[in-house]
């Protein structure tokens, strides 16, 4: 009875306190053509179950806590029988305090994705090595996941989870897989990684915490306040923009939060809203016209 009794409370514990990630996988495969399209239903719940059994901290997290993302996976090519090459698109959000909206944290692109998957394959992940280009950009987006949510509740809170994907990107340099390297293109993931720690984002990632805690979560109480706020935090990404320009981790910023910011400062004394527009646009010209619904 007493074993049945410790059983009971072990998987009680665990329905309660458990993995970190929500993740949902979207495969499209329309562009292919092979007569095998179950591999691709069985690659996404493979997928899924890595992501969301994985225990990738030592944190604990309740049901309610678990972070929701997104892996929204293009199949562009099948140059052969079970190799692929893919695009992938990564979101996940955070709860703002007081509301029922959700907040996009990252909405990345990655457009350099090749693996090899077999059916049944067991999905094998060791943070000392590199096993496969699979688990190894997964697990990487995971602690970047991670790493962002603990970033917009604390303080630089999210640097030991970037330290997991830095130790990602070394081990999968020994592979010949591109996009775990400096050179080729500045939007890959050594390049996110390699901003996120580097000490001249360090203020990115300060005003980001500030962003998220002292900007949305105090905006149903005090709009105003909030948004005197984020303007001192866009000036302040706006300043390393200028030392730094074309980084991809302000990209993904303003990438995850332009609609955001501009729904935000749409409202409010006009001054305010003028001073976002020029900031803003400042930051990515490509964008002036989607800020431009600010000044309306």
């Amino acid at each position: 009875m007493k074993f049945l009794l410790l059983i009971f409370l072990f998987f009680f514990y665990q329905s309660i306190f458990s993995q970190e990630l929500s993740s949902t996988v979207f495969i499209n495969s329309d562009n292919i053509e092979t007569s095998d399209k179950y591999i691709f239903e069985e690659m996404k719940v493979a997928f899924e179950q890595f992501l969301n059994n994985q225990k990738w901290t030592e944190d604990t997290y309740k049901n309610e806590e678990k972070i929701k993302c997104n892996f929204i996976i293009n199949i562009v090519n099948l140059p052969s029988i079970s190799n692929f090459e893919a695009s992938v698109q990564i979101l996940s959000s955070r709860p703002v305090f007081n509301s029922s909206y959700e907040s996009i944290l990252l909405n990345h692109g990655d457009k350099d994705w090749s693996f090899e998957y077999v059916s049944s394959q067991p999905l094998e992940f060791n943070e000392n090595n590199f096993n496969n280009n699979i688990t190894s950009l997964l697990a990487f987006y995971a602690y970047i996941i991670i790493g962002m949510d603990n970033d917009s509740f604390e303080k630089l809170g999210g640097e030991k989870h970037f330290q997991k994907a830095w130790k990602i990107v070394n081990n999968a340099q020994q592979s010949s897989y591109i996009g775990w390297d400096q050179f080729g293109s500045n939007n890959n993931r050594y390049w996110l990684s390699e901003n996120l720690l580097n000490p001249e984002f360090e203020i990115v990632r300060e005003s980001f915490y500030n962003y998220h805690i002292k900007g949305l979560d105090i905006f149903e109480n005090n709009a105003e306040k909030s948004r005197e706020s984020i303007i001192e935090d866009l000036k302040n990404i706006s300043n390393v923009n200028q030392i730094k320009p074309n980084s991809i981790l302000i990209k993904s910023f303003i990438n995850s939060k332009s609609n955001e910011i501009s729904n935000v400062f749409s409202k409010g004394q006009i001054n305010i809203r003028k001073e976002a527009y020029n900031i803003l646009s400042k930051i990515d010209p490509s964008k002036s016209d989607n800020f431009s619904k600010i000044l309306n």
